[in-house]
């Protein structure tokens, strides 16, 4: 049973999208807030975000959605699902926006793809990476049951990830450079993709989300 989630929402993004493919998987109830009762009530908690770092960083603080989502991860101990810049977020600084400091939940940090960009073949790739690309499942997690390893999910970034720490990435992908693709850690699993704009494999990702008890 999923219970509540609340997509915590600091105001950056189509967060209904993401609330409307969780109803679509059999969540139970969503709530998009970012008031504390109802983020703390909540049985499991999404962290999504788009734009600029800088940006965002400056709402999670504002709003002490740095905090909620600290209190969500290590006191509550509660499935936590971070996408998209909401991973980013979690890393200990960008090169976006000239250098920002994020939340440093986990250390690592996020890195610009570069201009010029160019694949293995020494063809050149567009910066923003957008579109699909397939995801090499680098170790077994709930999160990918049922998923094929090297299955194709939608990306929009011109920034990428790196954990300092190997074991945490859960999921890879090359594009010019090698970039984790997710991350999981205990109770947080993250993704750089959009599985809400995924389809049949990002739909299946977010059921499996539902069913998470937490345990890696």
């Amino acid at each position: 049973m999923s219970g509540v989630v609340a997509v915590i929402d600091y105001g950056m993004g189509n967060l209904h999208s993401v609330a409307s493919a969780l109803e679509h998987v059999g969540a139970e109830k969503v709530v998009v807030t970012h008031d504390a009762e109802q983020i703390r009530q909540a049985d499991r908690v999404v962290f999504p975000g788009v734009g600029a770092m800088r940006d965002c960083m400056a709402e999670i603080r504002r709003l002490e959605c740095d905090s909620l989502l600290a209190d969500a991860l290590v006191e509550q101990h509660k499935p936590v699902l971070a996408i998209c810049v909401g991973m980013q977020a979690l890393m200990a600084r960008s090169e976006e926006n000239d250098g920002v400091d994020c939340l440093n939940l986990i250390p690592g940090d996020v890195r610009y793809f570069g201009n010029p960009l160019t694949g293995a073949a020494g063809e050149r790739l567009k910066v923003p990476h957008m579109g699909w690309n397939s995801v090499r499942q680098t170790r077994d997690h709930p999160l990918w049951h049922g998923i094929d390893d090297g299955t194709r999910f939608y990306f929009v970034h011109s920034y990428y990830v790196h954990a300092e720490d190997r074991a945490l990435v859960a999921g890879a992908l090359d594009y010019g450079v090698a970039a984790d693709a997710a991350l999981a850690r205990d109770n947080l699993f993250a993704t750089q993709f959009h599985p809400e704009k995924s389809h049949t494999a990002g739909l299946k990702l977010l059921k499996n989300f539902l069913a998470w008890d937490g345990q890696s």
